[in-house]
């Protein structure tokens, strides 16, 4: 009986040496993974922002990798996984290297020519000034002579020419330089036109979707680098089918405007707005706690079901109501985008389900 006793003992020992084996193998890995999520950040960090190089895709494939290591549960498909993106990291980094070493080659090379130019320029610009001054100098003192009064003449209106054209040149030169500023400056501006409006929504001009899935990724990676709060509000224009099969895909668009601008005119200086798709849209609140950002969207929901908007030729003396539904989320520690994004959605579904024209949280999810 008691050598029985003993061997159960030994065995409850070990049970419970193997769940806290197991507990602290959890740990492990969960901070295992913040940390390759921590570095692979890092790293996108790192990567220049050059077309050239096909950085966009490599930066995007790593953010895709990091989602696909904390997704996976099976150790054999996340070595393979891990595996066939080292090779990649390693290549990118090497055509990185090898750019900027080419690139510096050739900026020492434009030096070298524009520096040994300036000389060169600098040099016949002195020999030029000093040969006309020099000239003008000996034929002024020739006109001295009394006696050669028709040569002083023409020896004087010589030097006038050669002035003027002194002058005439020191205006083409300031023509030019002032003509290529202004093609520099509107090169510039159109580049600048060029960039927004590849960033913005054509209809309702706040931004679009491929800026908000990049600025939502680089903030959830940098949040497994330094812990940094903020709230995502998913937003959705309540019966927008309805809107647009009783009055037409015109007045759909202005409503979608309409709404944008009022939600524009809602948040923060800081906060980020865009237009995630149809009648939905999407506000980032950097720093925002859950509680902040459901009363935010509270506000927003509460604002836009107090307007009316009326119709050109539609009914004019009936104003049109609109109300919108918003799920709201927080990032947490060791989240993904796409985990963020769908416990918003999540709560967006019981905000529609609850009756609409409301705010839910994730929290209201069951």
């Amino acid at each position: 009986m008691f050598l029985s006793f003993m061997k159960k003992e030994e065995l409850g020992r070990e049970t419970v040496d193997l769940a806290a084996e197991f507990e602290r193998s959890d740990k492990k890995r969960a901070f295992l993974l913040m940390a390759v999520r921590a570095l692979l950040q890092c790293t996108r960090e790192f990567a220049l922002d050059i077309q050239e190089l096909d950085a966009p895709d490599f930066k995007a494939g790593l953010g895709e990798l990091a989602e696909r290591l904390v997704a996976e549960e099976k150790l054999g498909r996340v070595e393979a996984l891990f595996e066939s993106r080292k090779r990649g990291i390693s290549a990118f980094a090497q055509r990185q290297k090898d750019y900027l070493r080419e690139r510096e080659t050739e900026f020492k090379d434009i030096i070298d020519i524009l520096s040994k130019a300036m000389v060169v320029m600098d040099s016949d610009n002195r020999d030029y000034n000093h040969d006309i001054l020099e000239q003008s100098k000996r034929i002024e003192d020739i006109t001295h002579l009394d006696d050669i009064k028709r040569l002083k003449q023409a020896l004087l209106m010589e030097v006038d020419n050669m002035r003027e054209a002194v002058r005439e040149k020191e205006s083409r030169d300031v023509a030019k330089i002032e003509s290529l500023s202004k093609q520099v400056a509107v090169l510039n501006t159109e580049l600048q036109s060029v960039r927004t409006e590849s960033e913005r929504d054509g209809l309702t001009r706040v931004l679009n979707r491929r800026m908000f899935d990049r600025f939502l990724t680089d903030l959830v990676e940098k949040n497994t680098v330094k812990e940094q709060n903020f709230a995502l509000l998913m937003i959705d224009i309540d019966d927008f089918k309805r809107i647009n099969d009783s009055y037409g895909h015109p007045v759909g668009d202005s409503v979608l405007a309409a709404v944008a601008n009022k939600c524009r005119q809602s948040i923060r200086g800081e906060d980020f707005l865009a237009r995630y798709g149809g009648e939905e849209f999407a506000i980032i609140m950097p720093g925002a706690s859950l509680r902040n950002a459901v009363k935010k969207g509270r506000q927003i929901c509460q604002t836009i079901a107090a307007t009316r908007y009326l119709l050109e030729g539609v009914d004019a003396g009936e104003p049109l109501g609109l109300t919108v539904s918003i799920g709201v989320s927080t990032c947490c520690k060791a989240d993904t985008a796409a985990a963020l994004v769908n416990r918003a959605d999540k709560a967006l579904y019981v905000a529609k389900g609850s009756g609409k024209n409301r705010t839910c949280s994730e929290k209201d999810v069951r």
